[in-house]
């Protein structure tokens, strides 16, 4: 796949997954959170295994690949959707936001411990200015930051166990298909949030009864779509281009969770969260490295035509 059409395709997964907010608040309000979300996973995988079966794309994994599917099942599945769902219960949409959009600098830097990756001025000052433009967007658009509280702590956890899980997943996927690890990590990583969900929430199978339609074509929409594809898209993209670079896009999330709240519920959106966007747009621009090359590409390009 060419570097533009997976830029392209990326994007379109930021509003999926920006509009996915707006459908996981509504979920959680109706069901219990942690049960609400294993069922999603486990909805999404299942989505994920049919599509590989009607392609026949299973493959025999290795041991190796057990491992990275079993890392980053505990760490992108069960710790970044655990930290997620509880620290939402204790902490303002404001301040998860923002601490939200440090996972691209959180992947870059678990890149470079993990991966040997090397981050360079351009790339870091675009994740700087989407660090700043996300800050836009959540600060003024719902309120002030205030203090750090258990719930941001549970907040920055989560962006912890999702940075480590991409790095690992860009590991896997140099022998093994994206899509297919896509499949195993949520299949597993739904066993691991039931066992949790049995554990803290004894009675959160109960709170599945007797909910409008509504809710489970929102259900279906968030499990299918943003869990299910949005993921084998991404996890693809982690393979073309690397987990810090793909990781720059999750920075555009916030404005087109604005943007779906606008459009469902009626919000207005401030003159400084569309200063925000803006931020963000550059900030992906340098991040992605699309100058740097630009830049080798030309520079390779006098080189061949002088030899």
């Amino acid at each position: 796949m060419a570097k533009p059409l997976t830029y392209l395709l990326l994007l379109l997964l930021m509003v999926i997954w920006g509009f996915n907010v707006i459908a996981i608040k509504i979920l959680v309000e109706y069901f219990a959170p942690i049960t609400i979300t294993a069922f999603r996973i486990l909805t999404a995988g299942l989505v994920v295994m049919i599509v590989l079966r009607l392609r026949k794309e299973f493959r025999k994994i290795t041991r190796q690949q057990i491992g990275y599917i079993i890392i980053c099942s505990l760490t992108g599945y069960l710790g970044h959707h655990y930290f997620l769902a509880t620290g939402l219960t204790m902490t303002t949409a404001s301040n998860t936001g923002l601490i939200l959009g440090l996972v691209p600098l959180m992947t870059s830097l678990s890149a470079i411990l993990f991966l040997g990756d090397r981050l360079t001025l351009l790339r870091c000052l675009g994740i700087l200015l989407g660090l700043i433009g996300v800050s836009f967007i959540v600060l003024n658009g719902s309120g002030n930051l205030k203090g750090i509280s258990v719930g941001d702590l549970y907040i920055f956890f989560c962006v912890i166990a999702q940075a480590i899980s991409f790095v690992f997943i860009k590991k896997a996927t140099q022998t093994m298909d994206a899509r297919l690890i896509t499949g195993w990590m949520q299949m597993l990583g739904a066993v691991f949030l039931f066992l949790v969900s049995f554990q803290i929430e004894p009675h959160g199978v109960s709170t599945l009864a007797d909910k409008p339609v509504w809710v489970w074509g929102v259900f279906f929409g968030s499990a299918i779509l943003a869990t299910g594809v949005g993921h084998m898209v991404y996890n693809k993209a982690i393979h073309q281009l690397g987990a810090g670079e793909s990781a720059i896009f999750i920075n555009l999330t916030p404005f087109f969770s604005l943007t779906g709240a606008w459009l469902f519920l009626g919000e207005t959106i401030k003159l400084s969260q569309l200063a925000g966007f803006i931020f963000i747009v550059t900030g992906v621009v340098l991040g992605t490295g699309v100058f740097e090359h630009k830049k080798h590409h030309g520079y390779s390009s006098r080189v061949h035509k002088s030899s």
